[in-house]
Formats: structure tokens, sequence, C-alpha cells
């Protein structure tokens, strides 16, 4: 496998498996089940370690793909207009669609009195919670997943400064980005500042020719170190959670932005493998994934609420099970029965897998 040809891959790589791990990110508990009760010792811990730790890191290492991506060509070569055009057509508009359709959805069941107390009330909403809600205004859309889409159009928008910034002062505009994204500060035009943070460090390292494949020598150590801090910070917020101290929230933010390089670094080792090289050839799976998962999981926890069951632990096997099998059988049925739709949903996405060169040998990668 060529260099080329591997960057690609692993980028892939890390979209399903990081996608594959927001999912245990957004299992939902309510108060009597959460892993902080400690009600279920280890279980709980592992609980905490997903959640709270290493797949924490999923949406900066995504938005510093997507950042990097966008400028592998050069800061000259970019059509802002035909850009911005674009972007709107493959995170824009999936964006809206995919929330439109979960809030009918909720309105139509907290109609009936169904899926009370586990998303705001949509029926007794001001005009301004419903417009959040719908878009993202102030705050997290009812889709919550989605905020990444939302943010990362913003950041697309502001991609020119973003790049003129980083590519005159790199190092003063990464290191008060890096401050905003680890402080409590709002900015108040992205609604996770890390998101700001690691989309220009995607664009630094295109528009300043960083080798990707420079930390493969150290792949071990650093993947090594990554999973060591992610093991620390889980063992902390487990034992002080769920109101975490100041000084934990900063580590946590840092430690968030350090899984960069750390499942960079992961995924030198894991693209060795043919389980690995087969899912970075998934393709959509993982945008369709990204989209889906949050409905789906929240009608899990509606029918298992409903059902008097109070083992906390089954549902939570049982929602990541069922999640991550019915959405790659969904995926799959809806390319094949509604190819004109599913583009639609997923931001015209049908294209060739990571693992196919282009007639003149080049490898692609879908942004």
């Amino acid at each position: 496998m060529n260099v080329t040809a591997n960057v690609s891959s692993r980028i892939n790589l890390m979209r399903i498996v990081l996608i594959s791990g927001i999912v245990f990110v957004h299992i939902p508990f309510d108060t009597d089940s959460s892993p902080f009760h400690g009600a279920y010792g280890l279980f709980d811990w592992l609980r905490v370690f997903l959640r709270d730790s290493l797949f924490r890191v999923g949406v900066p290492c995504l938005s510093a793909i997507s950042g990097y991506l966008l400028f592998r060509h050069g800061s000259t070569s970019l059509d802002y207009g035909k850009t911005v055009r674009r972007k709107a057509k493959t995170v824009l508009l999936p964006f809206l669609l995919w929330n439109s359709v979960f809030f009918l959805f909720v309105l139509i069941l907290q109609n009936r009195g169904i899926g009370d107390g586990y998303i705001p009330n949509l029926t007794s909403a001001s005009p301004r919670m419903l417009a959040t809600l719908l878009f993202a205004v102030e705050g997290t859309p009812i889709d919550l997943p989605l905020y990444f889409l939302r943010d990362l159009f913003v950041c697309i928008l502001l991609s020119p400064l973003l790049a003129m910034l980083i590519r005159r002062y790199p190092l003063p505009t990464l290191v008060c980005l890096l401050l905003l994204a680890a402080l409590p500060v709002s900015l108040g035009i992205v609604l996770r500042n890390s998101i700001l943070f690691s989309f220009s460090f995607g664009i630094y390292l295109s528009l300043h020719r960083i080798d990707l494949t420079i930390i493969d020598r150290y792949a071990v150590p650093v993947a090594s170190a990554f999973l060591i801090l992610a093991v620390l910070l889980a063992s902390a917020c487990y034992m002080t959670g769920p109101e975490l101290p100041a000084w934990l929230e900063f580590s946590r933010d840092l430690m968030v932005l350090a899984g960069i390089p750390g499942f960079w670094a992961l995924s030198a080792i894991l693209i060795k493998s043919r389980l690995a090289r087969r899912l970075a050839e998934t393709g959509s799976l993982s945008f369709w994934i990204f989209c889906a998962h949050y409905p789906l999981l929240f009608c899990l926890f509606v029918l298992w609420n409903r059902s008097g069951e109070d083992l906390y632990p089954v549902f939570y096997l049982l929602a990541a099970a069922i999640t991550l099998t019915v959405l790659p059988l969904t995926n799959g049925l809806a390319r094949s029965a509604l190819p004109s739709f599913y583009n639609l949903l997923t931001g015209s996405r049908m294209r060739p897998s990571a693992g196919v060169l282009t007639a003149n040998g080049r490898q692609t990668t879908s942004e």
C-alpha cells in the first residue's frame, strides 16, 4: 500500500471506528442508571471510559480530518463559492433533513404522551427553544450529535480566514484556539470550541504539508500513552463525577484534543489487519450511523422504560448491539432501494470506497 493509499484508508478507518464509538457516548441513561452511582462496579467504570474518555475524542478527530481534506490541494485551489455550495449539500442539507424528521417524530410521540422526560417538551417549548432544537441556533439540536455538522459548516464558512491565519501565524493561531477549546469561553459562533481548534489543526497539517506518516515509527508508544491517559481520565471521572472539578474538566478537554495524534497512531497499528482494511471500505455507512444512531437509541430507551425492566446493563448491551447491527442493514437497504433519497440523506456520499484507485492511479477519499 503506497503512502497516499495508506493515509486515505486510515482516514476512512478512523471515521467508521470513531463514529461507532460515538454510539457508546450517546447510549441514554437516567438518574437511577447513572454510571457514577457505581451500582455495577467495573461495568460502570467501562461506561465512563467509553463515554467520557476514549470516544469523546471522536468529534475533534473528525473535524481535524475535515479541515485536512478541505485544503489537501492547497489554499489557492479552493473556490470558496463552489466549496460553500457543495458543503451546503453534503453537510448542511443532511443536518436539516435528519434533524427535522426526528423533530417531527418526537412531536408526534409527545402528543401521544410517549417519550416525555427524555427530550424537552416540544408542545410547551418557547419559539426560541424550538428554533434551537430545529436549527441549533444557540445550543444543540434535537438530534444531539448533529451539532457537529452545524459547527463543521460554520468552520467551512470561516475557512479562508482560518487558512490565512494558519499560513501566516500558525503557532499563535493554534495556541489561541487551543486555549479557547480548553477554557469555558463561549465564542457564540460554534457550539464546541474544540471543533474550531481541531478543524484548524487539520488545515495546518494540509497547508504546511506535514507528513502524516511521520508518527508511524512511534505508533506503539504514542497509542499506548493515549490509552493510558484515557484509563487515568476515566478513573478520575468515575471517582469524582458526575460533577467534575474545574481542574478535571480542563484536563479532560486537553486530553480529548490529545486524541487526535493518539487515534492516528492507533490507526497505523489497526490498518495492518484485514478486518480494519474492510472497515475502511464501508464508505457512506459511517455517515449513516452518525446521523441515525441517536434517534434509534432514543426509541430503544423509550421502549426499555415502558417494559418495566430495571437491569440497566442488559439495556446498554442490547442498545449497542442493536444499533450497530440494524444501522448497517438499513444503510444497505436504503442505498439499494432508494438511491436518490439515500444520496440526499448522506450528502451525496455514494462514491467509490477507500480502496479504489482512480484511472490515473490516485487514491480517492470522500470529504
